[in-house]
């Protein structure tokens, strides 16, 4: 009896799937074939914007420099602001080995104890740029280097010793 009774409700229950509509399958946008394309090594899934790029600029007094950018939260933070608009803000010399000054945001930090060395463009307190023409160790956030030929150079372009500049940051 119970054998008849689990045959019949298995019967009923076979039934009612073949009158089930097919199962409606999205349709799954293809892979885009990459060929000849360049790829950076950063993967930038679920995000808006384009790829990360592998520089950026900063301009004193005229002159520009590129910025080999360092793959962090950070960074990917102060792209995302550059590519609505270029930052410009005010750094002064400080202990005589660098350039700082507010970048008028936030960015997220994530700090580590290192010694910095010329040409470092380094986050501190989230909210503060330091480009340094001398050496310190802090804990600080690495954004990048600035890429420049000789000392006499980077500090005659961050005018070291000579005041404040004016500093613009850009894609």
């Amino acid at each position: 009896m119970i054998r008849t009774l689990a045959i019949g409700i298995l019967s009923t229950f076979i039934l009612a799937c073949e009158k089930l509509p097919d199962p409606v399958v999205p349709d799954i946008p293809r892979e885009e074939n990459n060929e000849g394309k360049e790829n950076n090594g950063n993967d930038n899934s679920g995000e808006t914007n384009t790829t990360m790029p592998e520089t950026i600029k900063i301009t004193v007094s005229g002159k520009t420099l590129p910025v080999k950018i360092e793959d962090n939260e950070a960074t990917k933070a102060l792209v995302a602001a550059l590519s609505e608009a270029s930052i410009t803000y005010e750094a002064h010399d400080y202990g005589g080995f660098e350039k700082v000054g507010p970048l008028g945001l936030t960015l997220p930090a994530n700090n580590s104890q290192i010694t910095t060395q010329p040409g470092d463009v380094i986050l501190y307190s989230g909210n503060q740029i330091v480009l340094f023409y001398g050496s310190n160790t802090w804990s600080y956030t690495r954004l990048g280097k600035i890429q420049y030929e000789s000392l006499d150079e980077l500090k005659s372009f961050l005018k070291a010793g000579e005041g404040n500049i004016s500093v613009t940051f850009s894609l």
